[in-house]
């Protein structure tokens, strides 16, 4: 099972252009990242660093997300926005840009925040309009757009909030390459039963993170039975990179001495699991 450090939130209190090198001699190989720039077509040096930081560092960014406005004020996304979409068809090409530099095949699109007053079926056909003219960009390097449902609790204006409203929107869309973001903190605060999910659904995944309930910390640091959410999902096919989109418990992205066991242990329980299944085969 492959990790991946979530650069935005893990190693958030790190500027910019060290959390790569932070993240590498925490022993990762794999980074993810929320759209880092406060506009939607920063300077080409802007970009430069940051791709130069990551090559320099070592470590492969496996998931971008496109630009989502300013969310440590609450913004949730652009896409489905009328007075943010010009903001998002510029970011397209840039955000399109950076990943395929840096080898980049998941491109997260966040559906934006409901705008007061306006019928939901507004957002909803520009979110359509949107998400078609990124897959498109997208498919251009090979990657996939993600589709991302976020929980009502701490996103109360946010109207994709369960897997099935996210897979609707998504077969909607009608492209290829257009697929899930599975964040199983989101979904099971949510209420949804992740082996059930990933029963019926890995196979539209596009990529997965993780934190815990309640407090959004770690793995194993609160109720989801993460070891066996983790074998079923390898089990069951997914090979992709697992987003740790955690808030950690120090500074510079905390301690990180419980991944190696839970590799370990989420390769045992998943021998159990294979030797299992063929015994009743």
């Amino acid at each position: 099972m492959r990790f991946a450090a979530n650069l935005s939130i893990v190693f958030a209190d790190l500027p910019l252009l060290k959390r790569p090198a932070a993240a590498a001699a925490a022993g990762f190989d794999a980074v993810e990242l929320w759209w880092p720039f406060p506009e939607p077509s920063p300077p080409e040096r802007d970009l430069d660093a940051l791709r130069t930081a990551v090559r320099d560092a070592g470590v492969r960014l496996v998931a971008l997300n496109f630009d989502a406005g300013d969310m440590a004020a609450g913004e949730r996304g652009l896409l489905s926005r009328p007075a943010d979409a010009a903001r998002f068809r510029e970011n397209i090409d840039v955000a399109v840009g950076l990943a395929g530099s840096l080898g980049c095949r998941v491109l997260n699109a966040l559906y934006g925040n409901a705008v007061p007053g306006l019928d939901p079926a507004v957002q909803h056909d520009l979110a359509l309009e949107n998400l078609t003219a990124a897959a498109e960009a997208a498919q251009t390097i090979g990657a996939t757009v993600v589709i991302e449902a976020l929980n009502s609790y701490e996103n109360p204006n946010y109207p994709i909030t369960s897997s099935s409203a996210a897979l609707r929107l998504i077969d909607e869309v009608r492209a290829p390459n257009v697929a899930l973001l599975a964040d199983l903190y989101h979904l099971y605060r949510m209420g949804e039963d992740l082996f059930d999910l990933i029963e019926r659904h890995t196979g539209r995944f596009g990529h997965v993170q993780i934190a815990d309930v309640p407090g959004r910390g770690r793995p194993g640091t609160g109720e989801i039975p993460y070891e066996r959410v983790l074998a079923r999902l390898a089990a069951a096919g997914y090979a992709g990179h697992i987003g740790l989109e955690y808030k950690p418990a120090g500074p510079g992205g905390g301690d990180f001495s419980w991944l190696p066991p839970l590799r370990e242990r989420l390769a045992a329980l998943r021998n159990r699991m294979t030797d299992a299944a063929k015994e009743t085969a």
